[in-house]
């Protein structure tokens, strides 16, 4: 018996622990609350989305956890002292997705979309000069699997991209950086920002202030990573005095966004509802199927979440 825990609304839960059956037919995946003390003594794995991780002290024997989420931040902040491993969703067709979100909104920023659209309110007919994809630089903050093919994708459309990450990466035709001194040698020539990086203790409000005044004047920013990176109050003043031309915001601190946030009305910020990269059901399932079996046939865990980095 594997138990699934969640916080997902309950036909959402069924619709992936029905799934889940499908591709596990040999395992029992239940709802947490269907596992009866004595079967939880069982327990060595767990599936789990976002859970209460309360819960997993009921499981005296459990000794990790497969997400299917590829975010698994707050599962490493609650358990950074446990002996319990996570596992994290890896999934190409995630990082297809989010190639995807990722170039069709520097496509938005880079063809001036923004300001066209407050030409429509205004009855306001000018053209703009045009400036090529060749010329236009894009700085991808987190090179992981997700970065590297949005850092694929948008040199592949003839932008100019440069990638920063904590540990150097060699990417073909794509300017790598890592440090401090690359981070902000990277940032000075980014006409676009692109937040990709996991949340950790070490990337908590890393654009910030500091980090924002080194950006180009008229630069803009994406943050389809999560909501913490960024310092909210920061960006906001970056905006207001016109540093930054314009912010495309997909994650927050607290979703959904609150109907009274300042961001909501704000000229110069695009809100989405965190869909850039949504997980799909029948390739997570597949994944977190193979790696159980795997699992099942060789006791090895598969790779896991790294305590010390947090991704």
């Amino acid at each position: 018996m594997i138990p699934f825990i969640s916080q997902l609304p309950k036909d959402e839960e069924i619709t992936w622990i029905t799934a889940l059956n499908q591709a596990l037919p040999d395992e029992n995946i239940v709802a947490f609350s269907e596992v009866n003390p004595a079967e939880k003594k069982h327990c060595q794995l767990a599936i789990v989305a976002n859970p209460n991780t309360e819960l997993l002290a009921e499981f005296e024997n459990l000794t990790w956890l497969h997400s299917v989420w590829a975010g698994v931040e707050h599962l490493m902040m609650s358990l950074a002292n446990s002996p319990i491993d996570v596992v994290r969703l890896i999934d190409p067709t995630l990082s297809r997705a989010m190639s995807e979100a990722v170039l069709a909104w520097n496509l938005y920023l880079h063809r001036d979309m923004p300001r066209y659209a407050k030409q429509q309110k205004n009855k306001h007919w000018q053209q703009h000069q045009l400036v090529p994809a060749s010329e236009r630089r894009i700085g991808i903050l987190g090179l992981g699997a997700l970065g590297q093919a949005s850092a694929k994708q948008l040199q592949q459309n003839g932008f100019k991209v440069m990638g920063w990450s904590r540990t150097a990466k060699k990417i073909a035709n794509i300017s790598s950086y890592t440090g401090n001194k690359g981070l902000a040698e990277m940032v000075a020539q980014s006409d676009i920002l692109v937040c990709l990086l996991p949340l950790t203790p070490a990337t908590r409000g890393m654009v910030n202030e500091e980090l924002l005044a080194q950006l180009p004047q008229g630069s803009a920013v994406i943050n389809f990573a999560r909501g913490g990176i960024i310092n909210t109050d920061e960006l906001l003043n970056a905006l207001n005095s016109h540093h930054l031309s314009h912010a495309v915001l997909d994650v927050f601190e607290h979703e959904p966004l609150n109907a009274n946030s300042e961001l909501w009305h704000h000229p110069d910020i695009t809100i989405l509802p965190h869909i850039s990269a949504p997980t799909n059901l029948n390739s997570a399932c597949k994944i977190v199927a193979k790696n159980i079996m795997s699992f099942r046939a060789t006791g090895q865990i598969p790779k896991a979440v790294s305590k010390v980095n947090g991704y």
